[in-house]
């Protein structure tokens, strides 16, 4: 292994990528404005949602709970007849449709416990999930505080005093952002590393190199390199000017601890993007199998759901993944401001599994130069 031979094969495959521009954008645009779109327009967020009312009682409570549907979570609640409730639906106008019987405020006085009906847009799935819950509870709290408008105020036994860490205000974009960040350190670093590879075989350039001076470590090495440090710099960017300065998002922990671990991540996933394009014959098989590895090790690394509610051979599984470490890692690191004393397992894990994928991919390599 020589250090000069490595920097000048590094150096010519930043070249190459320069010289693809369809990449380049990628590039930018997962860190961009796909952090951007992840942070501001989270499903799980219910914003402004359309709702319609129709009042059949004209009483002083209907109005009442009509008037507590405001933004940010409801757009204004419109006022509409009995009839209009399944055309509004059919036409996509309206996510939720609530009819307010008539006579409510009297049976709700005379203890006959009137019924209101909720008409939910269930193909809208996330704000018909989250929407359903709100309007039960904004109802019940209205209602509630109707009935006792004239009755002295009674303590509650049992105070519940909550207090949201790491996230006071729950807004859910510093969630977003950063975890579109994990996601995209190791979606790029596989793609960019197999497409480097993918590329000089179908141009005929690795057979250049056959007959050069170097040897195939040296080769696969100048691309974990080139390639990691490409996605390295731009999370270390995104970070800086999208994350904390576009978005406002604070960093809780050590950014330098973050980019180690991603460090130790890309050296994994590169060799891994190596390891697929010694595999696939073309881009277009590198992408199907991309999509075969890319997927599972998204959902099942502790990403978009937590690995607790996994099945426990799953989590055993997932243990020799990469994401599943780098995931842990930065959540610790990013979200509750953990130091190397908590995360040191996981950066051992990353370079045990490196290791293995890199020594792994090296041999495919050479058979592949053979």
């Amino acid at each position: 292994m020589r250090a000069k031979h490595v920097f000048h094969l590094a150096t010519k495959e930043l070249r190459g990528l320069l010289r693809d521009p369809l990449l380049l954008v990628l590039v930018l645009y997962a860190f961009s404005l796909d952090i951007y779109a992840s942070a501001t327009s989270l499903p799980e967020a219910l914003n402004r949602a359309s709702i319609a009312i129709v009042d059949e009682d004209a009483s002083p409570l209907s109005r009442r709970v009509a008037d507590a549907f405001q933004p940010p979570y409801f757009g204004p609640p419109t006022q509409i007849d009995i009839t209009e409730v399944d055309e509004r639906m059919d036409a996509g106008m309206d996510t939720f449709s609530l009819v307010i019987p008539p006579a409510f405020q009297r049976d709700l006085l005379a203890g006959d416990g009137p019924e209101l009906q909720l008409n939910v847009d269930a193909t809208r799935i996330s704000q018909a999930f989250t929407g359903a819950g709100y309007i039960q509870a904004i109802v019940s709290q209205e209602t509630s505080g109707w009935l006792a408008r004239d009755m002295s105020p009674t303590e509650s036994p049992v105070e519940l005093e909550v207090r949201a860490r790491f996230n006071p205000s729950l807004d859910p974009s510093w969630f977003g952002a950063l975890t579109s960040i994990i996601s995209s350190v190791t979606m790029l670093s596989i793609i960019l590393s197999g497409a480097a590879l993918i590329r000089e075989r179908e141009h005929g350039t690795i057979e250049h190199l056959l007959v050069m001076p170097v040897t195939a470590a040296e080769i696969m090495t100048s691309k974990v390199i080139s390639m990691g440090g490409v996605v390295l710099v731009a999370a270390a960017l995104s970070l800086t000017f999208m994350v904390q300065g576009a978005l406002g998002v604070p960093i809780e922990g050590s950014v330098p601890l973050f980019l180690l671990g991603a460090a130790l991540h890309l050296f994994a996933t590169t060799s891994m993007g190596i390891l697929l394009a010694t595999i696939s014959g073309s881009m277009p098989q590198f992408a199907m199998l991309l999509m075969m590895v890319l997927l599972p090790l998204e959902i099942l690394s502790g990403g978009m759901t937590p690995r607790e509610s996994m099945p426990e051979a799953v989590q055993y599984v997932m243990l020799a993944a990469p994401n599943t470490h780098f995931i842990a890692l930065a959540q610790a690191v990013l979200f509750r401001g953990a130091g190397l004393a908590v995360v040191w397992p996981e950066l051992v894990a990353l370079v045990v599994i490196g290791a293995a994928l890199f020594a792994f991919a090296l041999r495919r390599f050479r058979d592949l130069l053979r």
